[in-house]
């Protein structure tokens, strides 16, 4: 045992290696978020569990006799650790699609194999190119881990579900977000551990700098700088409908009760902004009873309150779209806002898997896309970014709306359903991505979602207000607009995830170069 820890190397998967694989692998799933604590209403954060975890993956690495070797112990960990993340997906499979539970549990682990080919690949050049200096080693790591987390997270769509630096929103590590974003945390967090698997062998000067970002991050979060400035409060209402997902759509049960009860709390409530998550209205306009979307326009059409309301929009010559529709007293109408980012499998079907599609039995289809960047709705002094759903994914994307400074979004407003998936950890890692992105630009958060989390967040990503999950309610609250630019949606905005693409490529070429001319020396 002792030597496992000296990185000696070993048969590949040993039981004891085995065995640290799957524990570690559980353990960086659970640090993302778990149930038991944390902010209000949202699993908490364990980053020494997840600095841990990665430690002894990256130890087993330094332990493989070769790169295939590594390639297949990347691979393990990483289709383990997704599993882990991702399990609730077998809710929306099995209980509402009506797959057999081994088609869906096996659907759910060929995802994560496949999303494990990045991590593979990153693991066979890290045992390639890493070399005998433990510094470089370490910079390797990160970079080489990083680049497979911004492959998974924006390659073939992306799904970037449940990415490391998730696990520091509470941590040490949070004061860099605002600098780094989310690919950049996760690179410090891969470094440190890289440095903690190899404690004995790195020099002071790398474990002196370990200890300095360590402190300084400590230091940030007790006196935390600003990048923003207040911009006003805005009184809100949020709707959560907790329709039953199972009857969301049909006509004799969910559909009328989500017609009556979003009218009438539409109808009643008097904050200056009502907000109704992911398709609360379940129907097309044109699909709606005789009078319904001329009450609703009318509702809204003068005084000092507007909507935003999730609904369906198309026909079938035009195409579908999922979409806000912001109703206040402008003279330009409607305002409207198209999802862009779409699901795989349930808002557009990848080629080649129509068959896999149609042995589910819910609602899919082919939406069409909308534009990046699509204006903000302007209401009462504020600039509203609304987004839907898992968008809340992807801050290179949100980025895009904070190109002109004077148009940059003063508050954002996510609206969703994760019913889909019952009342699993996916509400609670939902809402974990949204507080990163809340810290990543310095914004405040309002979400309306039908079953949860539905919350209220500062700009410090800390919740201020929410419902309790699988309820229907209404939240009101006050929510402060924020103004002015974090470094890293400057960057971001500009270049997207360029900036920390080319870092990678840097290490990377550094490596290789050291390689090569040891190899010559030995020569």
């Amino acid at each position: 045992m002792a030597g496992f820890w000296q990185g000696k190397p070993s048969d590949w998967l040993s039981p004891i290696t085995v065995l640290i694989l799957f524990a570690s692998a559980l353990a960086q799933a659970i640090s993302i978020a778990w149930p038991w604590g944390g902010v209000v209403d949202a699993g908490g954060t364990l980053p020494w569990l997840q600095c841990l975890a990665m430690a002894a993956f990256v130890a087993v690495l330094n332990r493989c006799s070769s790169p295939r070797h590594a390639a297949l112990t990347g691979l393990l960990f990483t289709t383990v650790w997704l599993c882990g993340v991702f399990w609730w997906l077998y809710v929306a499979l099995h209980t509402y699609a009506g797959l057999p539970a081994i088609v869906a549990a096996v659907a759910i682990t060929s995802l994560a194999a496949a999303l494990g080919i990045y991590y593979a690949a990153a693991s066979y050049l890290y045992a390639s190119l890493r070399g005998q200096r433990p510094w470089l080693a370490s910079l390797l790591f990160a970079a080489l881990w990083t680049g497979a987390e911004m492959a998974r997270g924006t390659w073939l769509t992306g799904f970037g579900w449940g990415a490391t630096g998730y696990a520091h929103l509470d941590s040490w590590l949070a004061p860099y977000i605002p600098w780094l974003g989310a690919y950049g945390v996760t690179a410090l967090t891969a470094w440190l551990a890289a440095n903690l698997a190899q404690l004995r062998s790195m020099g002071r000067f790398s474990q002196s700098i370990s200890v300095l970002v360590l402190a300084a991050g400590a230091w940030a979060n007790y006196v935390p700088p600003s990048w923003t400035h207040p911009h006003g409060d805005l009184q809100v209402t949020l709707l959560q409908g907790n329709i039953p997902q199972d009857e969301k759509f049909e006509q004799g049960s969910g559909v009328p009760l989500a017609l009556g009860w979003y009218a009438e709390q539409l109808q009643a409530n008097r904050s200056p902004l009502v907000v109704a998550p992911e398709t609360a209205i379940p129907l097309l306009p044109q699909q709606l009873p005789e009078g319904y979307w001329q009450t609703l326009q009318q509702r809204f059409a003068t005084g000092p309150q507007a909507a935003l309301i999730g609904f369906p929009l198309g026909s079938l010559k035009d195409g579908y779209t999922n979409s806000v529709l912001g109703f206040a007293p402008h003279a330009d109408g409607l305002w409207r806002y198209d999802k862009h980012h779409l699901v795989p499998f349930g808002e557009f079907i990848p080629p080649l898997f129509k068959w896999f599609t149609q042995m589910m039995n819910i609602p899919l289809g082919d939406f069409n896309r909308g534009a990046l960047g699509q204006p903000s709705f302007a209401w009462a002094g504020q600039r509203l970014a609304a987004h839907i759903c898992y968008e809340d994914l992807f801050g290179e994307e949100l980025a895009t709306r904070f190109v002109d400074a004077a148009e940059a979004p003063t508050i954002f407003v996510n609206i969703s359903n994760i019913g889909w998936f019952g009342d699993s950890i996916a509400i609670d890692q939902h809402l974990n991505i949204s507080r990163m992105r809340a810290l990543e630009f310095e914004r405040p958060f309002v979400r309306a979602t039908n079953t949860g989390a539905t919350v209220i967040m500062d700009h410090r990503a800390r919740v201020t207000a929410s419902l309790p999950r699988a309820t229907r309610g209404v939240l009101e609250g006050q929510v402060q607009g924020r103004e002015g630019m974090t470094p890293f949606a400057w960057w971001a905005s500009r270049w997207g995830l360029w900036p920390v693409w080319l870092a990678v490529l840097a290490v990377v070429a550094l490596a290789w170069h050291f390689k090569r001319s040891d190899s010559l020396s030995k020569a």
